[in-house]
């Protein structure tokens, strides 16, 4: 799985990830697992005419000591779709810009 991870996270660090996870993404069916929604207007070849699959995400699970942002967008009504795929360049420079914001908001440093 290919995967942006942040580790050695320090309890301060974890604590504000957390606040902002869950200020800003949906929670998934875990605990400590969110979901981070692909704009409609950023659906790829892959998700288009496949709207009962929607809604399109990026899953974030977060550790005792890592952040772990997965580079895959999933579909939450199937499992096993064509929909299903690594992101194209601009699906990944909306999980990137995400990621970037949240690790400049909270001043992570790990």
């Amino acid at each position: 799985m290919r995967q942006l991870v942040v580790d050695q996270l320090s309890r301060e660090e974890r604590q504000n990830i957390e606040s902002y996870l869950k200020r800003h993404l949906r929670p998934g069916p875990m605990t400590d697992l969110y979901w981070l929604e692909l704009p409609r207007e950023l659906w790829g070849a892959a998700q288009q005419g496949h709207e009962e699959c929607a809604p399109f995400f990026f899953a974030v699970e977060l550790t005792e000591k890592q952040a772990i942002f997965e580079l895959l967008v999933r579909s939450s009504g199937n499992l096993h779709c064509t929909c299903i795929g690594y992101p194209e360049p601009r699906q990944r420079a909306y999980l990137l810009d995400f990621f970037d914001h949240l690790l400049a908001t909270e001043k992570i440093r790990a």
